[in-house]
């Protein structure tokens, strides 16, 4: 029998505020434990809580970035639930009037655009975190985290696949930095995935019980776990088992989900209005205020730049796809280098880099990267030498030409030098030179090679390409 996965994600980001929800503490990430907190946030009894206008402003923004429609009229609730890391034994969070509903975006899927849509999008306040001794004796809590502002965007269950859910969370990543309300860190946890997933019988149109993992915090989590659970969950079904909905915790080492605990509904969270908090009343001049204040999300910026800049759709997706990289990629076009060939270095050599150190961003500037790509064109150094030099510059951050210089990374310019490596490199590959002349063509490569390895690559690839072939030509 064949099977469909049905899933929604509910994707919990950290909102940039300088300032927790309901208190004046700092949000800064890390710190000693139990530094970033106050009574307040750490739930004393006769303290009150105050909303931070700046999280309300943010949900917004974000609720119109994913074409949700803003409340008017929302409130705070209480979500009554025993948290181990929330000292006051409840959750502020939003119950049945979220400050924004019913929005979409849509995700390109194998070519293909789908629209995914939003159910709501509602704020709330994180928990603490608890740190379990490794010798098993006990565990501490620290709540610096405590009441650090959250919004939390809730999926329908349009999702059929796990690569759909991972393009789902990197484009909601991506558009929640755009409109700068948060880093989403992913390692910091700024940004953490539940995964809700179910599978059913293929046609059939009633849902199956579904699961949730908790706080998934990488693509590549959220890629793994989604596929191990709708595996093991088709396993169970054809082993004659029932499927009991459930929370389930992913552990990325081991490649395997475990129980935590039955699945709550959400009745038995037994929420009611937050009594220590004002309802939150936002007006439609308001509401239009925000929208006009949105800044180029991601696809308006793919637009722009296959239309003024005439990169490849995939050259702009890949650009686009995190903020800093597109603001990196204009600062180094600003400084008269061609788009595409900024698109090429950035999409090779830095990008190879920035996965290799896990970093957002090159720590050079767009200045720079457009300096090196001018030393080619000037033809100061090889094409293979830019590659060097930007490695270089990714160690130590300092002027290209300076590193050109103290690396003796130069051009090989000496023309009788370089005929006499060609004029080598032909006597000692006959078989080469002979399957060139007889219309093998990709044969030429071979020995442009074997002068770039003799010339440590110096030499401009080109060059040496049009002196080889002017060289075995006149040797008919």
């Amino acid at each position: 029998m064949k099977y469909e996965v049905v899933m929604g994600l509910e994707i919990h980001i950290e909102l940039a505020t300088n300032t927790k929800i309901f208190c004046t503490c700092t949000t800064a990430f890390g710190g000693e434990v139990n530094t970033h907190c106050c009574p307040i946030c750490t739930g004393m009894p006769g303290t009150l809580p105050v909303m931070n206008r700046k999280v309300v402003d943010f949900a917004i923004k974000a609720g119109l970035a994913t074409n949700c429609t803003i409340a008017n009229f929302s409130k705070m609730d209480r979500k009554n639930y025993f948290y181990p890391d929330l000292p006051k034994a409840y959750q502020v969070s939003q119950f049945d009037l979220p400050i924004c509903e019913k929005g979409y975006i849509d995700i390109e899927v194998n070519g293909q655009t789908k629209r995914i849509g939003i159910t709501r999008i509602h704020m709330e306040e994180d928990a603490g975190k608890l740190i379990h001794d490794e010798g098993g004796t006990g565990s501490l809590i620290d709540y610096n985290r405590c009441g650090v502002p959250l919004i939390e965007i809730v999926s329908e269950p349009d999702l059929r696949s796990a690569e759909e859910a991972k393009i789902y969370v990197e484009k909601i990543r991506s558009i929640m930095q755009y409109i700068g309300i948060s880093d989403c860190k992913m390692q910091e946890g700024s940004l953490r995935a539940d995964v809700n997933l179910s599978v059913r019988p293929m046609g059939q149109v009633a849902f199956g019980t579904r699961t949730e993992m908790k706080n998934l915090n990488s693509f590549k989590s959220i890629l793994r776990a989604a596929l191990h659970e709708e595996k093991r969950q088709i396993k169970e079904i054809e082993n004659g088992n029932i499927i009991v909905q459930e929370t389930r915790r992913w552990d990325d080492d081991l490649g395997k989900s475990f129980s935590m605990r039955s699945k709550e509904e959400a009745h038995d969270y037994r929420y009611f209005p937050a009594p220590d908090l004002v309802p939150i009343k936002v007006s439609d001049e308001e509401i239009i205020s925000f929208k006009n204040s949105l800044p180029e999300l991601p696809q308006a910026r793919i637009n722009r730049y296959i239309n003024d800049y005439k990169l490849p759709e995939y050259d702009a997706k890949i650009l686009t796809n995190s903020k800093d990289i597109a603001d990196f990629f204009e600062e180094a076009i600003k400084y008269d280098v061609p788009p595409k060939k900024v698109s090429n270095y950035i999409m090779g050599n830095v990008r190879k880099l920035m996965n290799i150190n896990n970093d957002e961003v090159p720590p050079f500037t767009g200045e720079q990267l457009a300096m090196v790509i001018k030393l080619v064109s000037k033809g100061t150094i090889s094409s293979n030498m830019a590659s060097k030099v930007i490695g270089f510059m990714y160690e130590d951050p300092k002027n290209p030409l300076l590193i050109v210089k103290e690396k003796n990374l130069g051009a090989m310019n000496d023309e009788g030098a370089l005929i006499k490596i060609i004029d080598e490199v032909i006597s000692q590959n006959q078989q080469s030179v002979d399957d060139y002349q007889q219309g093998k063509k990709k044969a030429i490569g071979f020995l442009v090679g074997q002068v770039m390895k003799q010339t440590k690559g110096k030499a401009n690839p080109q060059t040496v390409n049009k002196m080889l072939v002017e060289k075995i030509n006149n040797l008919k």
